[in-house]
C-alpha cells in the first residue's frame, strides 16, 4: 500500500493514515485497532498535539482535570463523591450500544446475583469490569451480556492489593457481591464478608475516582446473630461505612432464581430421595425476593440523583413464608407429592457439625454443604424480616415480584416425565375415574 523507499513516508500522519487503510481495507481485528488508537492518542502529532484533547475528553466523559492532567497526588488524596453530584446514568436511548457514563467494576459478578446484575449495566451502555480469580470459563458467559467490548473479564487476586488496585483503576463506580455462605479450607467467614469488603472499601477511597460504592450484604446482618456469616456481613457494613460513609449497603433476604441455592438444593435432594427435611420443622419466617428484583434495586441507586448514599435498603420480597410454605410451591412446580421429615435442631447440628469441624483439618477440599449446612442452621433459628422503618424497594420506586408463577417456573426441569407432563404419581385423579 506504499512504496518500499522509507522517505516517501515523511511524516508519522502518513504513517497513521497507511495503518488506518490497511485495518479498514483488511478489517484487522477489533484489538489491534484498539491498540493503534491508544498509541495515537499517546504519541503527539507534529508540533506536539494529541490527536484528542483534555478538553474533549472532559466533556465526553464528564470526568475533571485532575483525572487528565496527571496529577497523581491529588487523584489519591479525595474519597467518595458528595450528595447532589447528579445523575450517573447520562441520558440517551439506554441501549446496550449507547454510552451510560457508568464504568463499574463488579466484584463476585460471577456468582449468582452477579450474572443478573451484569446483565441490567450492560443493556444500558455500561462498561462493566469483571474481575475473576478462577479459571477464564468462569467469567465467559457475562461477556454476551453487553456490546462488544463493554463486558471486560479482569484476572485479579482478592488477597492482593496492587490486583485490586488495577482492576479498579478506571472504573467510577465499585460494586461488591463477594460473598460466601460456608468455609472452605482457604477462605473463612471473615475473611470472605468481612475483610475483603473492608479492603475494597480503603482502596476505593484512595481511588479518588469512584462516584458510587455499594456494599451488598444480607437481611439479618447483626453483631449479635447466631450466624458467623450475618455478624460477618454486619462488620463489613461497618468497617465500609467507616471508609466510606457515602457507600450504599444493600441487605437481600434469600435470593430465588434460576440458580439460587435453596429451592434447586431442595429439588434435588426430593428427586435422589423422595422427601424434604424442614429444620426445625419449617416454622421460621423470612420473605424470599426474586434475584432480578435485587439487581434492579442497585442499578436504581446508581441512577438515582444521589439520594441512596450513605443509606441501608433491606430487600425483601413482598410476601412472607415460612421454609414449609415455600416448599409446598416447590413441590407443586416439580408436581410431586409432598413427604416432610421434621429435623430437630439438635439433630440437624449433629449432622451438619462433622463438615465444619473437618473443613481445615484434612489436606483436601470437602464437599459445599447444600441442606445441611450449620451457619444456615443455625441462621434458621430466628425469623429474618425487612424492618418495620428500613428503606425498601418502594424507596427506590420499585415492586417486587411475587415469587408464586414465573420465578420459580425453571423447577419444571426437574418434572420427571418432561416439562409437560410430570410425574404420574402427582396428577390427582379424579372422583370418578373408577365409576
Amino acid at each position: 500500500l506504499y512504496p518500499r523507499d522509507s522517505k516517501s513516508i515523511s511524516s508519522p500522519f502518513c504513517l497513521s493514515l497507511s495503518i488506518i487503510c490497511v485495518c479498514c481495507c483488511c478489517s484487522v481485528s477489533l484489538g489491534v485497532c484498539r491498540q493503534f488508537s491508544r498509541r495515537l492518542v499517546q504519541r503527539p502529532l507534529g508540533g506536539g498535539a494529541s490527536i484528542y484533547s483534555s478538553s474533549s475528553l472532559r466533556s465526553l466523559y464528564g470526568v475533571s482535570d485532575h483525572h487528565l492532567d496527571g496529577a497523581d497526588n491529588r487523584r489519591h488524596s479525595s474519597s467518595l463523591a458528595t450528595k447532589g453530584v447528579g445523575h450517573l446514568a447520562r441520558k440517551g436511548t439506554g441501549g446496550r450500544s449507547s454510552v451510560s457514563g457508568i464504568v463499574a467494576t463488579v466484584f463476585g459478578a460471577t456468582g449468582f446475583l452477579g450474572r443478573y446484575l451484569v446483565q441490567q449495566l450492560a443493556k444500558m451502555g455500561s462498561q462493566v469490569l469483571v474481575p475473576f480469580r478462577g479459571s477464564e470459563d468462569n467469567p465467559r458467559h457475562l461477556k454476551l451480556m453487553g456490546d462488544l467490548g463493554q463486558v471486560v473479564p479482569m484476572k485479579f487476586d482478592p488477597r492482593d492489593e496492587d490486583s485490586i488496585k488495577a482492576v479498579m483503576a478506571k472504573a467510577n463506580v465499585v460494586i461488591n457481591l463477594i460473598g460466601r455462605e460456608y468455609e472452605t479450607r482457604n477462605f473463612s467467614f471473615e475473611e470472605v464478608n468481612h475483610h475483603m469488603a473492608e479492603k475494597l472499601a480503603l482502596v476505593a477511597k484512595e481511588h479518588g475516582g469512584i462516584m458510587r460504592f455499594i456494599q451488598v450484604s444480607c437481611l439479618g446482618a447483626s453483631v449479635s446473630s447466631p450466624s458467623r456469616m450475618q455478624r460477618a456481613k454486619a462488620a463489613a457494613e461497618e468497617a465500609v461505612f467507616n471508609a466510606l460513609p457515602e457507600a450504599t449497603v444493600m441487605r437481600p433476604a434469600t435470593m430465588i432464581g434460576t440458580e439460587d441455592r435453596i429451592l434447586n438444593p431442595w429439588a434435588m435432594f426430593v428427586k435422589k430421595y423422595g422427601f424434604l427435611p424442614l429444620i426445625g420443622g419449617g416454622t421460621n419466617k423470612f420473605q424470599p425476593v426474586y434475584v432480578v428484583d435485587v439487581a434492579a434495586a442497585i442499578v436504581a441507586a446508581l441512577k438515582d440523583d444521589g439520594s441512596s448514599m450513605g443509606k441501608t435498603y433491606e430487600l425483601g420480597g413482598p410476601d412472607v413464608f415460612t421454609p414449609h410454605d415455600l416448599a409446598e410451591i416447590m413441590f407443586d412446580m416439580i408436581r410431586e407429592w409432598p413427604r416432610y421429615v421434621k429435623l430437630p435442631f439438635p439433630i440437624a447440628k449433629a449432622m451438619a457439625g462433622p463438615r465444619d469441624f473437618m473443613v481445615n483439618k484434612v489436606p483436601f477440599p470437602l464437599p459445599s454443604p447444600q441442606i445441611f449446612n450449620l451457619d444456615q442452621i443455625n441462621a434458621l433459628t430466628t425469623d429474618t424480616l425487612v424492618s418495620d422503618k428500613a428503606l425498601t424497594f418502594q424507596d427506590l420506586d420499585l415492586v417486587p415480584h411475587k415469587l408464586k408463577g414465573y420465578p420459580v417456573e425453571f423447577l419444571i426441569q426437574y418434572r420427571k416425565g418432561g416439562p409437560n407432563f410430570g410425574s404420574t404419581v402427582s396428577e390427582k385423579i379424579p372422583t370418578d375415574f373408577y365409576n
